[in-house]
């Protein structure tokens, strides 16, 4: 079994992560002028590429390295417990999530819109039938789709585990054909009431496992490949004819200087089943990150970057959080008041409250002598949980 790689704790993982926090429960609140401010308006990927990339090499990272210490077993059992306490923290959002929305658009307002834009409205019909299914991880209202597909990767992920460890580019190579297959066959999991998962689980777990592989299957000739200014070139210039196809989103006049040939090819750009333009983007900016900012940059221990880097050490409560929290913003711009100053304090409001309660859960861990920032069992806290 290779060696899993050194014990200290990557900030860079915990900063991108609190910005994918951030960037998702600011895209979640519609008609927000805070959006422009994210990275979705200026290329093909979003937050839900970093957010799952990085849940898969921190997996890797952290449960590799259980595998390492205390064999597959022991590893994998790790694994499901934490699939489990997802799964629960799932069932709880949900209960309080359909609580929230019921409320405040059946007793403060009678709006029908949110139960149709929010997909709650079977729900509220029939709350018996709809509950079952969401137990069975098929109910997805609108802002609930993430946390599904994280539940069922964890719960493949220790056959994926073990085929990284001792077998790396078959594990890729087999992640790469579930991919091609689910593009080709439309492979997905069905949804209630109708249709697919929104984040389909076939296609997506390309990026987990790549984030994975990276961990502990990449060969180190391929992290140098990454490190090439030919690659850092080639990152920047699709970085760059991106951001001008995304403009002609927003200038339609201009889109006619792209080529109906391309234009054909190229659209529709899907995010449910994962489009390789959307990943080769977030490669891009994953090859670009890594060229510029390195390990042991210093701005990591900046004090502007710690509530971002306290966000993503405690991933799940703050994303669990961010759901509420998106949910009252959708609603407090939509019933009280849409303007520019309100859009700007309730998106200023809720990053503020993710970071009180990013730091309140570090100080009561501290408090009770745990999560001292350095080793393996800090790093756990990537993975979402101990390892």
């Amino acid at each position: 079994m290779p060696p899993i790689g050194p014990t200290g704790r990557d900030l860079r993982l915990d900063l991108f992560r609190g910005l994918a926090l951030w960037l998702i429960f600011l895209d979640h609140i519609p008609q927000n002028i805070v959006n422009w401010f994210t990275i979705r308006n200026y290329g093909f990927s979003d937050a839900a590429e970093i957010f799952v990339f990085i849940s898969g090499y921190t997996a890797a990272f952290v449960y590799g390295r259980a595998a390492q210490e205390r064999g597959m077993i022991v590893a994998s059992a790790r694994v499901l417990r934490r699939a489990w306490q997802v799964y629960v923290a799932h069932v709880f959002i949900f209960v309080i999530f359909m609580a929230e929305v019921a409320y405040l658009t059946t007793s403060v307002v009678e709006n029908p819109l949110y139960s149709e834009e929010l997909r709650v409205f079977d729900f509220l019909q029939r709350p018996g039938e709809a509950l079952v299914q969401a137990l069975l991880l098929k109910f997805q209202p609108n802002f609930m789709d993430v946390l599904p597909l994280y539940i069922i990767l964890l719960l493949a992920f220790p056959f994926v585990l073990w085929l990284l460890l001792f077998q790396p580019t078959v594990a890729l190579i087999l992640s790469i054909a579930l991919y091609s297959a689910a593009q080709h066959f439309n492979l997905n999991l069905p949804a209630y009431p109708t249709s697919t998962w929104f984040f389909n689980p076939f296609a997506w777990q390309l990026i987990f496992v790549v984030g994975a592989w990276c961990s502990v299957g990449a060969p180190e000739r391929v992290h140098q490949l990454l490190r090439s200014r030919t690659v850092v070139g080639m990152a920047i210039a699709y970085l760059a004819i991106s951001f001008l196809v995304v403009m002609t989103w927003y200038f339609p006049r201009y889109a006619a200087l792209i080529p109906k040939v391309v234009a054909d090819w190229m659209y529709p750009i899907d995010k449910n089943n994962l489009d390789m333009l959307r990943f080769l983007h977030f490669a891009a900016l994953a090859i670009i990150t890594v060229r510029f900012i390195p390990i042991d940059w210093p701005g990591l221990k900046s004090p502007w970057f710690k509530p971002m880097i306290l966000c993503g050490q405690h991933s799940l409560e703050i994303f669990c959080l961010g759901i509420f929290l998106s949910f009252i913003g959708y609603f407090v711009t939509t019933e009280i008041s849409r303007s520019v100053g309100m859009q700007v304090l309730i998106s200023l409001l809720g990053i503020c409250v993710m970071i009180a309660v990013a730091w309140l859960i570090t100080w009561y861990n501290r408090v009770e002598g745990r999560g001292s920032g350095k080793g393996p069992k800090a790093q756990a806290d990537l993975a979402g949980g101990e390892a």
